[in-house]
């Protein structure tokens, strides 16, 4: 029955993407042939509504038909019209979703930082692009010093993105281990942590260094799950068990809004220890029975 279930899921997540498909198509042909960047604020404005109603729609078939056993705890004073930065642990292509539940409609329109390869998915590699998320390459040290040129375009993808979000509200969620959790990655990493993979700093820092006047708080999430090995088909079937989420707002330091992060060392240094404290904060949370 699970099966049956999860296949079930799936064809709810297929069928509510293409109906939301349909308008966001729509909004990017004539985004594409528009010259005018006001309509075209426009029309990025319309095709947030249409992502925003995309989340709805899955967050309120998945509470009547998943029913998840989930305890979301969150601070107050959280607000749609303010700038945020959430940063959280990674475990499953479920955290999204579960993110959307705690945070969906109470903070402004999400943006994350994605993988490049995700734009060949359909619909949804067009809606990233489309709303302008800057689509990363996963490059190495190595691979950057060879190729310094796609470093550029990355770091201009992002650039332009901030440049527009200082013009209203906006979320920007970062999965600071840059990829999920397992106990393999821990050790092949050498994770000094129990439960988490090594942050990185760069992309929490680029946040700061292009938005951090804008930026008004920063939600620390901890997402915490029974199963020790969580799927994203596994929550599909229902048979997920119970996740817990805790959100609590960090105060953002004065000197972390005015040092530079690949120029000034003793700036990075500071920026290492404070996410590295953190991390050892969550770790120890997630450790607690």
């Amino acid at each position: 029955m699970s099966t049956v279930k999860g296949v079930i899921s799936l064809l709810l997540l297929t069928l509510t993407t293409l109906a939301w498909g349909i308008p966001l198509v729509l909004l990017t042909l004539v985004k594409l042939i528009t010259p005018a960047r006001r309509l075209r604020r426009r029309l990025l404005q319309g095709l947030n509504a249409v992502a925003l109603n995309w989340v709805g729609t899955n967050l309120w078939w998945m509470r009547l038909w998943l029913r998840p056993n989930l305890e979301i705890r969150l601070p107050e004073g959280l607000s749609r019209d303010q700038w945020w930065l959430v940063l959280s642990n990674h475990r499953s292509w479920t955290d999204i979703f579960l993110l959307f539940f705690a945070l969906h409609r109470r903070l402004p329109m999400p943006h994350f930082f994605v993988k490049r390869q995700l734009i060949w998915i359909p619909i949804v590699g067009l809606a990233f692009w489309a709303m302008e998320f800057p689509m990363l390459r996963r490059l190495s040290r190595e691979q950057k010093q060879r190729n310094p040129h796609l470093a550029r375009r990355d770091e201009e993808a992002t650039q332009r993105m901030f440049r527009h979000a200082r013009e209203r509200p906006i979320t920007i969620y970062n999965f600071v281990e840059g990829t999920r959790f397992t106990p393999a990655k821990r050790v092949t990493q050498g994770s000094p942590y129990h439960h988490l993979l090594r942050p990185r700093a760069g992309g929490i820092a680029q946040v700061l260094t292009l938005l951090g006047d804008r930026l008004d708080g920063i939600l620390d999430v901890t997402l915490r799950y029974a199963n020790p090995r969580p799927t994203f088909w596994g929550f599909l079937c229902g048979e997920e068990e119970r996740i817990t989420l805790d959100v609590r707002q960090l105060d953002i330091p004065a000197w972390m809004r005015e040092g530079h992060y690949h120029d000034d060392p003793h700036y990075k240094e500071r920026f290492h220890s404070w996410l590295n404290a953190l991390w050892q904060e969550k770790d120890a949370a997630l450790s607690l029975p």
